[in-house]
């Protein structure tokens, strides 16, 4: 990951390729810390998530999946990083061009504002790895259509970005999605500091109580689902590039 920082935009680009952006235990370090430090930066008005390469984010990197702290850190990790995001003073703002999965979806859901354009996809994968979208459902299912969470969640069918916005999981989708964006920012770097963190309080404070209430049995439901066999099997399937043993 990188930073880069003009006009008070604080952007924060993912730039992993080897692994997709997944979300590592190194990323959400490193992007955890970066939040922190926005937080507390005075000439910081907006953070700007963004990508290089063709995938926003993979989710949950699988490969360290089967460290023996994994499905208890990781859950854990998680939830502290998107509540980071909810909680920030200043709004987050993400940048989609590329492929979202799984995890990568509740980075989208804790996002105040997001423009996806050509060229983004998205999917639900964890059903077919013998996982549930556990914790990052507390920034996601406030904001979607409870219909299409339902179909997306189960059958894990890619969708695009003009879907993707008419269930609330993006704000907007464009062709040109920089044009979008300079629009959307310009807004927020007229905003005052004060203005901007209590307007953000309003709408995120429904997100905050579900933080409050679900964060721990979430955090267990994911950590039982990623020690079970299923989800062993599912994820040694996908790694492998084979159907897993239930498939149909």
């Amino acid at each position: 990951m990188h930073r880069t920082h003009h006009r008070g935009v604080l952007t924060l680009t993912l730039d992993s390729p080897r692994n997709r952006n997944a979300l590592s235990r190194a990323l959400v370090t490193e992007l955890y810390g970066a939040l922190a430090d926005a937080a507390h930066d005075d000439s910081v008005r907006a953070v700007l998530l963004a990508h290089t390469g063709n995938t926003f984010c993979a989710g949950a990197d699988l490969s360290e999946a089967t460290a023996a702290d994994a499905p208890t850190a990781g859950p854990l990790g998680l939830a502290r990083l998107l509540r980071t995001i909810v909680e920030l003073p200043k709004p987050v703002v993400a940048r989609v061009t590329g492929h979202v999965r799984a995890g990568g979806l509740g980075l989208l859901g804790a996002c105040d504002i997001s423009v996806a354009g050509p060229g983004a996809s998205f999917a639900f994968t964890e059903a077919r790895l013998g996982l549930a979208p556990a914790v990052i459902s507390m920034p996601l299912l406030p904001r979607l259509d409870p219909r299409a969470a339902a179909r997306y969640y189960l059958t894990g069918e890619r969708f695009d970005a003009p879907e993707a916005a008419r269930i609330g999981l993006v704000t907007l989708h464009a062709e040109d999605p920089d044009a979008a964006l300079a629009a959307v920012l310009d807004g927020l770097r007229k905003g005052s500091p004060q203005g901007l963190a209590e307007s953000k309080k309003l709408v995120t404070a429904d997100i905050l109580r579900t933080f409050d209430r679900d964060t721990e049995p979430l955090a267990e439901q994911s950590a039982r689902l990623f020690a079970s066999d299923e989800a062993r099997e599912g994820m040694t399937a996908f790694l492998q590039r084979r159907d897993p043993a239930w498939a149909r």
